[in-house]
């Protein structure tokens, strides 16, 4: 097994994920990703691993993402410091969205984590792993300890038979709900497994050694259900479920509230909480979520009316032809049968329902606000 580099000496060298060898031997097409050499789809191709997603079980490589836990007994007070989300109200095993925020409430990542009793786990994005790292440390590091575990893999197993594939390796783990994690033993490595990810589907997302990755992936790919899928299929899962890429739909740019992740954001740190305020932003973004701050843009969901993609970076006019806002995600849904977008627009045109449209190529592609998602969530709730 090929090891992931620590390091390397060319910058513009890729670093390689613990399953580089496998994806190789798979067959997958690599492209550069987060500064990884990451499979962006296998032979099969992305409308069949989309599909498989769908309905059976589909694995992902997704260890290019950072790993850090923060420990000590400030580590949740300290980390709610940095978000406008409830840490300390987290109960052991639970899951929960988080949102780091710069001074300007704008949004430097967003990530998962997990209260697992003895320290906070914590899963933050590929490309802003080292800068979150720097950020947290250079905030809250004299009040807790906080540790990355960049050298860990990380595995995401999606899909409605996820659980019957996964259960045979990891017996126990069918009794998570959506949001709750637990620590396994496999084969002697020590796992830890949360009942999440971001397809819209049921499905897991797995910690486990870099050294073990590969031997654990093959394992899962043993199973009749599972089948390896690549980021073009994981980009269309997340878009269809109506779920933020980071660096697309949301960055250092745009606060919690325009991009619509009020839900994110709980009442005890809103105005009035018990713990309201006090972290990044807090009076751009309490203010936003009160009104007395005004909004410019608002998040939405599309659904152009023609059979045509409508891509990122594309414009979005009024229907007197007035610039209202900008696509930043869109494809032809797979299983939405249909072209699905995420953009932002002024607010006045953020109304489910809403006329607006998108310059394809110079012509005016009609285009309609949608609720997200586009395919109904099936998260296993309990």
């Amino acid at each position: 097994m090929r090891r992931r580099k620590s390091a390397v000496s060319d910058p513009t060298e890729l670093l390689q994920t613990p399953l580089h060898a496998l994806h190789v031997e798979l067959g997958a097409r690599m492209v550069p990703f987060a500064g990884y050499s990451m499979p962006v789809q296998y032979p099969a191709g992305l409308m069949a691993e989309h599909y498989h997603t769908r309905n059976a079980a589909g694995l992902f490589d997704v260890s290019h993402m950072g790993q850090l836990t923060l420990s000590g007994s400030d580590a949740a007070a300290a980390f709610e410091s940095l978000m406008p989300v409830d840490v300390i109200g987290l109960g052991v095993n639970k899951q929960r969205y988080g949102l780091l925020l710069n001074d300007a409430g704008g949004i430097i990542d967003d990530l998962m984590f997990v209260n697992r009793g003895s320290d906070i786990f914590v899963i933050v994005n590929g490309a802003c792993k080292h800068g979150d790292l720097t950020h947290i440390q250079a905030r809250i590091g004299g009040r807790c300890t906080v540790t990355p575990q960049f050298d860990r893999a990380l595995l995401a197993l999606q899909g409605p038979q996820a659980v019957t594939a996964l259960q045979r390796l990891l017996p126990g783990v069918e009794q998570l709900v959506f949001m709750t994690g637990a620590a396994f033993t496999w084969n002697g490595a020590d796992v830890f497994v949360t009942r999440s990810g971001y397809t819209g589907e049921d499905g897991f997302e797995i910690s486990v050694p870099g050294e073990r990755a590969e031997a654990f992936a093959r394992a899962l790919l043993a199973q009749p259900e599972v089948q390896p899928v690549g980021l073009g299929a994981r980009n269309s899962l997340r878009l269809e479920a109506g779920l933020c890429l980071y660096g697309n739909d949301i960055d250092t740019t745009t606060t919690p509230v325009e991009a619509a992740l009020n839900w994110a954001m709980q009442k005890v740190r809103r105005t009035g909480g018990e713990r309201a305020g006090g972290f990044p932003g807090a009076d751009r973004v309490l203010g936003q979520l009160d009104g007395t701050v005004a909004l410019t843009r608002k998040r939405v969901g599309l659904i152009a009316l023609e059979r045509v993609p409508v891509r990122e970076h594309t414009e979005l006019h009024n229907t007197a032809g007035e610039t209202i806002g900008e696509v930043t995600s869109g494809l032809l849904g797979p299983t939405a049968d249909k072209p699905v977008a995420i953009g932002y627009v002024a607010p006045g045109f953020a109304t489910v329902g809403t006329r607006v449209n998108a310059i394809v190529r110079g012509k005016a592609v009609p285009m309609e606000v949608a609720p997200m998602p586009f395919v109904p969530n099936r998260y296993y709730r309990g």
